[in-house]
């Protein structure tokens, strides 16, 4: 299922995203639902790193990193 969403943008945003569109994206409907999943991930990980910083690895946690070993059955993505 989608949804579509009607949006306001400036006409220098709009000729910037036209000019670009044809050599990257094969729609300015898909350069915009790009962009948005993209910076939803930023945010997540933004998110993500702000939980990391309020509970830091502890010392065991980071010593892994040293031991290729620690690594051995970590899928290869």
């Amino acid at each position: 299922m989608t949804t579509q969403i009607a949006v306001r943008l400036p006409d220098e945003l709009v000729e910037r995203l036209d000019a670009l569109v044809p050599s990257a994206h094969s729609s300015r409907s898909e350069a915009i639902r790009q962009s948005i999943e993209l910076y939803l991930y930023r945010l997540a990980c933004e998110r993500d790193a702000e939980r990391y910083a309020q509970q830091p690895l502890t010392d065991e946690e980071l010593a892994l990193a040293d031991h290729a070993e620690a690594w051995a059955d970590t899928p290869s993505w």
